[in-house]
């Protein structure tokens, strides 16, 4: 069996998927091209790590399409200076790039293996920045507030509580509405009312607990 060129597949990634859908922030296309995506793949699935197709992750979870990966982060703008806390953490290959991206990164994982797995492997890289909480977003309390929240699982309705997650000033990003036409968008933390504004189509599972109630008909 051949192995993998890993560095020429990310190559490719950044030049044949991700910067054709408009992801040009240098800053962005840097940490893509230099972190090793393959490595927060779990091994059943590493040879696909470099393809434009969600990869499953154990409890049914999902990684997002590195395209949709390269536009969330290219939507948050982070800065040096940010902190930022994520909502499901997953292979915690975001996490990764919201670290080299921003000062600091809370993220919020509810299932305790994936979280050490996330955890093991940011260490790996030397991502000391990054903090894993296995916890539920749902019941999670904090008095920190954020310059930038970001959400990896669709919502049916943004939630109020994340959203006093942000500084005065802040943005989350978040994919929210009804399979299969669901919008990414950034919600701007403005006085008086939250302003939203619209990225990109797409479709996520949502996150456990955000799904639209079902309809009952009589």
């Amino acid at each position: 069996m051949s192995t993998i060129d890993y560095a020429k597949a990310r190559e490719l990634m950044v030049e044949q998927q991700v910067r054709p859908w408009d992801v040009l922030d240098p800053r962005v296309l840097d940490v893509l091209s230099s972190l090793p995506r393959e490595a927060f793949v779990p091994a059943p699935h590493r040879a696909l790590a470099y393809t434009d197709i969600p990869l499953p992750l154990p409890h049914g979870e999902r990684m997002m399409k590195p395209v949709v990966e390269g536009r969330t982060l290219q939507g948050l703008a982070l800065d040096p200076h940010d902190t930022v806390l994520e909502i499901g953490t997953g292979s915690g290959f975001l996490a990764a790039c919201l670290g080299r991206l921003s000062r600091e990164v809370v993220s919020l994982e509810r299932h305790a293996d994936l979280a050490d797995t996330a955890r093991a492997q940011l260490a790996a890289q030397g991502l000391a920045n990054v903090n894993v909480v296995h916890a539920d977003a749902l019941a999670w309390e904090t008095t920190r507030r954020f310059s930038a929240v970001c959400v990896t699982g669709a919502v049916d309705v943004i939630p109020q509580r994340f959203i006093d997650w942000l500084e005065p000033g802040g943005r989350m990003f978040v994919v929210r509405g009804r399979s299969p036409a669901m919008e990414a968008v950034l919600v701007h933390n403005e006085p008086g009312q939250p302003r939203i504004e619209s990225l990109f189509e797409t479709d996520l599972p949502y996150l456990a607990g955000m799904a639209p109630q079902p309809a009952f008909e009589f």
